[in-house]
């Protein structure tokens, strides 16, 4: 009788190995066959890209799971890219973005969402009246404009409601490019003309809180779009978001125009609060006699004789307030 554990080597079974044998990697293909299209929406993990002027459906590649693909972004391309009803592509890489647009929650998430990706141009729409201009949300989106490296544009609406002058004053110091419009009673929109000059041949973002009548003058730069319209709640005072995702148009003229969802609030926490004081070039120059270690909001603060002595200009005194309540909301000791 054979010891109790003695083995034959024949009688010892193998684990399959469902994944076969070849040993993991990280290595990724390199796609070198994929072509080029730009992202113009996105819809329920669907990208739409549009790829030598035709609109073609994708997917994201496993391997971009954790990658943001925004409207702007240049993308590249595999499978059935032919556009086709029923076709799906696979976006397998995200090209080098020349800018990209971010802004978080608030200013303490540390959590920040792109939300577009290499447009030019900011455009700021802004009512003047119904709803009432907010003039630090203007800010912020100045900042967030600033540190993007894209260039800004304020387009004021509803000018017939309130003067506009009174509004740019604020901004004076800034010498910021602007549009005033207006919708009138027959439905055509004054100031377009203007409009469709500064967005011509640019990659242009819109960005403004709900009802200040964004979607309005985008039906109209892009006739056809037929963006959700909202209207301003008589008790609030705040509009109704209508439009639920970003989406690039092209503009008949030559240019896009990328059009966001209504904000309520724009969160600068990913930019340093260090640099804010760059984005309002008519008192940078003043900090150079700021204490060290100053943060431009304390009683030593040499920003205030700076502007006393009317080196910021007539808006001296608001723009300091402007970078004071954004540096106190930015650091979370005071409600914007």
């Amino acid at each position: 009788m054979g010891r109790r554990y003695d083995y034959d080597e024949s009688r010892i079974g193998v684990r399959p190995n469902p994944k076969g044998n070849r040993p993991r990697t990280k290595d990724r293909p390199a796609h070198a066959d994929a072509v080029i299209g730009m992202v113009t929406g996105v819809d329920r993990g669907r990208w739409t890209c549009l790829v030598e002027g035709q609109p073609v459906v994708a997917m994201r590649a496993r391997e971009l799971r954790r990658s943001p693909i925004v409207p702007g972004d240049r993308v590249g391309l595999v499978g059935d890219t032919s556009g086709a009803d029923g076709s799906l592509a696979r976006i397998v890489r995200i090209e080098e973005r020349s800018t990209f647009l971010r802004r978080t929650a608030d200013d303490t998430d540390p959590v920040e969402r792109v939300l577009v990706a290499n447009a030019d141009q900011l455009a700021i729409v802004t009512a003047l009246a119904d709803p009432e201009p907010r003039p630090r949300m203007v800010d912020r989106c100045l900042v967030a404009a600033y540190d993007a490296g894209m260039h800004p544009l304020l387009v004021l609406t509803k000018s017939d409601l309130a003067d506009p002058q009174e509004f740019l004053k604020s901004y004076a110091g800034l010498e910021l490019s602007y549009v005033v419009t207006q919708v009138r009673d027959d439905g055509m929109i004054e100031g377009l003309g203007e409009l469709h000059s500064a967005l011509a041949d640019r990659m242009t973002v819109l960005v403004g809180h709900s009802g200040v009548g964004k979607s309005t003058l985008v039906n109209v730069l892009v006739p056809g779009t037929d963006r959700a319209v909202g209207h301003v709640n008589a008790v609030t005072g705040r509009g109704r978001h209508t439009s639920t995702s970003a989406v690039a148009l092209e503009l008949p003229d030559g240019g896009w125009v990328i059009d966001t969802p209504g904000v309520r609030s724009f969160g600068l926490a990913h930019v340093d609060p260090d640099s804010f004081i760059d984005h309002f070039p008519e008192l940078a120059a003043g900090t150079d006699d700021c204490p060290r270690g100053c943060t431009h909001d304390d009683e030593y603060c040499a920003l205030d004789a700076w502007v006393d002595a009317g080196h910021a200009g007539t808006s001296g005194r608001a723009r300091l307030e402007s970078l004071r309540r954004l540096l106190r909301s930015r650091l979370g000791t005071e409600e914007d």
